[in-house]
C-alpha cells in the first residue's frame, strides 16, 4: 500500500525515518511532505493514488477526499477530527483513527499554568517589569481550597483533576455523557451543570466540540458563575461563545479567563473582542503542544497506520 504524511508532525526529520521503517519493511511505500499546505489543491496533489492518508491538525476537506478513489484510512496524528471531511469519507467508506491520549499531561499542565497566570498576574507583572513601568506589587490568589469545577471527566479531564488535587483544591464534575469511575474514587462529586457553574471558583472545559457542545458557555451560563470565578478553556473554541465571554469580562461579572483555544485558528484579529477583553490570558492554541507530546503523537500516529496495514486497525473512531 502507499502510505503518505502530507504535513510535519513538530519532530525532525530522523525521527520520522525512523518510525516509518517498520512501513517500508512491510514491502509498503511511505512519502513524507514536510512543508504544511492549507491549498486544496495541492494536498489533492499530495493525496493522489495513497491508500493512507496521515495529517495532523491541517484541514482535510470533503474535495480532496472526494478526488482519491483509493484511500482506505485517513490517520489523523490529533484528537479532534472536526477538521476533516467526515461526510465525504463516510460515503466513501474511508476508515478514520486519531491519536487520542497524546497530549493529555501537556494539555493538562496548561490548564494549571493558565490559572495560575489569572491568579497570579504572572503576564501582568512580566509586561510592566519590561516596560519600566512597575506600578506597585500584584496581589493575588491561591489555588488552594478553591472549589474546581471539571466539565468532562475523560482521560484530560481527569489528569486536570489529579494536578488540581495536588494544589490542594476540591474538584466538583459534570459529563453529559458518563460518569468516570476514577472520579469516584479521587472523591470528586458530580453535579448538573448548573450547580457546577453556581459553586465553582475555576471552572475548566474538557469535553469534544459536538452539536451538543457546541455554545454550551453560553452568554446564560456565565450569568449563573461567581463574580469572583474564572474560566478555562484548553479544550474547543466553539464550546464558549468567546464574544458573550468578553462582555462579562468587561462587565466583572466573572473576574477572569485563560483560553487557549477560539472560533478559528490564530492568528487571531485584533479586533476579536476577546483579545480586548480585561482579565483574559490568550495562548495560540499550544495546550497539546509541547515536545514530549510531540514524540508520543507520532509514535501513536505510525503505530495506527502500522496495525491498519497488518490487518488490525486500532483507535478507530469512523469505520
Amino acid at each position: 500500500m502507499l502510505v503518505k504524511l502530507l504535513e510535519p508532525l513538530n519532530v525532525s526529520d530522523s525521527i520520522i525515518e525512523k518510525l516509518a521503517e517498520p512501513i517500508k519493511q512491510s514491502g509498503h511505500e511511505f512519502v513524507y511532505y514536510n512543508e504544511k499546505t492549507t491549498d486544496s489543491a495541492e494536498l489533492a496533489r499530495r493525496s493522489e493514488g495513497a491508500d493512507v492518508i496521515m495529517i495532523a491538525n491541517n484541514p482535510y476537506p470533503t474535495e480532496v477526499i472526494d478526488q482519491n478513489a483509493n484511500l482506505k484510512l485517513i490517520n489523523v496524528a490529533f484528537t479532534g477530527v472536526d477538521h476533516v471531511g467526515i461526510g465525504q469519507a463516510r460515503n466513501q467508506d474511508v476508515m478514520i483513527c486519531n491519536a487520542a491520549g497524546y497530549a493529555n499531561q501537556a494539555v493538562a499542565e496548561l490548564t494549571i499554568g493558565l490559572v495560575l497566570d489569572v491568579y497570579r498576574h504572572i503576564t501582568q507583572g512580566d509586561k510592566e517589569i519590561h516596560a519600566d513601568n512597575f506600578p506597585g506589587a500584584f496581589q493575588g490568589s491561591e489555588i488552594k481550597g478553591k472549589t474546581v469545577g471539571l466539565i468532562g471527566t475523560g482521560k484530560i479531564g481527569m489528569m486536570t483533576a489529579r494536578l488540581f488535587k495536588a494544589f490542594g483544591a476540591k474538584i466538583v464534575a459534570s459529563d453529559q455523557s458518563r460518569r468516570n469511575p476514577e472520579a469516584e474514587v479521587l472523591g470528586i462529586e458530580y453535579m448538573e451543570l448548573d450547580e457546577l457553574l453556581a459553586q465553582s471558583d475555576i471552572v475548566s472545559l474538557h469535553i469534544p466540540l459536538l452539536s451538543s457542545t457546541k455554545g454550551l458557555i453560553s452568554k446564560e451560563k456565565l450569568e449563573l458563575m461567581k463574580e469572583s470565578a474564572i474560566l478555562i478553556n484548553c479544550a474547543r473554541g466553539p464550546i464558549v461563545d468567546n464574544d458573550a465571554l468578553a462582555d462579562a469580562l468587561n462587565e466583572g461579572r466573572i473576574a477572569g479567563a485563560g483560553i487557549d483555544v477560539f472560533d478559528m485558528e490564530p492568528p487571531i484579529p485584533g479586533d476579536y473582542k476577546l483579545v480586548q477583553a480585561k482579565n483574559a490570558i490568550l495562548t495560540p492554541h499550544v495546550g497539546f503542544l509541547t515536545n514530549e507530546a510531540m514524540e508520543l503523537r507520532a509514535k501513536i500516529a505510525f503505530d495506527n497506520t502500522m496495525t491498519f496495514l497488518e490487518g488490525k486497525p486500532q483507535n478507530i473512531i469512523r469505520r
